[in-house]
């Protein structure tokens, strides 16, 4: 029979409340240091070709669907890429699990997205306390602006994608001894560019409503000259919504809805 464990001593639980402190410290240190690229996105030396593959995946769980095995193309990774800053809350970027959201880890966060709350980013920003008014108005038209400039690319890509998967689905019909299940992953692969982009569309009308929001509150609490530059830089990004829209080929719809 085994002696009893005599009680841990003041200086090892001392040691080991230090040592998990630590390993928290060090691991928020590491997170931090990962986070510190453009618009505070992951640097480009730090991550997996393939960071953002959830995008597409999670996409497809919204709609109800199977998402594609086949590996992703140059283009359609970068679609996925192109697409997380733009379909990421505004207000989450900076937030001390910002890495592990950027890897998709925090599955929780996804799951809410989709349900947007117009209010929620002019909350956080009210919420946050700042010496001037100023600084309120400049992280508001920043936040918008950085919204303006990630537009253009994301569209390119985009309409190269989705003119890849309208000749994909053509040539479907000349392969030789093509499988069930290949053109079934071709079909998915296809549906789920398709609902990624949708993804975004959706996110894009949703922000400018958020910031609309943003903008009329700080407005009435705080009234500044910016305000007006604000404004016009959420028109700016109204202009390339619209142009945006103009520029997307969707799929057929049998296409965007194939079984999952």
């Amino acid at each position: 029979m085994n002696a009893p464990r005599a009680p841990a001593s003041r200086y090892s639980l001392m040691r080991r409340q230090l040592t998990h402190a630590g390993a928290g410290l060090g691991i928020a240190m590491l997170l931090g240091a990962c986070a510190n690229g453009d618009f505070g996105r992951v640097r480009p030396s730090l991550v997996s070709d393939d960071i953002h593959a959830w995008v597409g995946r999670q996409a497809a769980r919204d709609a109800g669907r199977t998402a594609s095995t086949f590996p992703l193309t140059d283009d359609e990774r970068q679609l996925r890429d192109l697409a997380f800053p733009l379909i990421e809350p505004p207000y989450d970027r900076g937030r001390w699990d910002s890495v592990l959201l950027e890897w998709g880890i925090t599955r929780t966060r996804e799951v809410e997205w989709p349900a947007y709350d117009r209010t929620t980013y002019g909350k956080h920003l009210l919420a946050r306390a700042y010496r001037s008014p100023a600084a309120r108005y400049a992280q508001l038209t920043d936040d918008i602006r950085n919204d303006v400039v990630r537009i253009a690319p994301f569209v390119s890509t985009a309409q190269r994608v989705l003119d890849m998967d309208a000749k994909r689905d053509k040539s479907m019909s000349y392969v030789s001894g093509i499988s069930a299940g290949e053109i079934a992953n071709a079909k998915r692969r296809i549906a789920e560019n398709a609902l990624v982009v949708d993804w975004v569309r959706h996110s894009l009308r949703d922000r400018v409503a958020a910031y609309q929001y943003a903008l009329e509150r700080c407005v009435i609490e705080t009234p500044f000259p910016s305000a007006a530059e604000a404004d016009a830089v959420l028109n700016q990004l109204r202009q390339q919504i619209a142009a945006a829209r103009l520029a997307f080929v969707m799929p057929p719809r049998s296409i965007a809805v194939a079984a999952g």
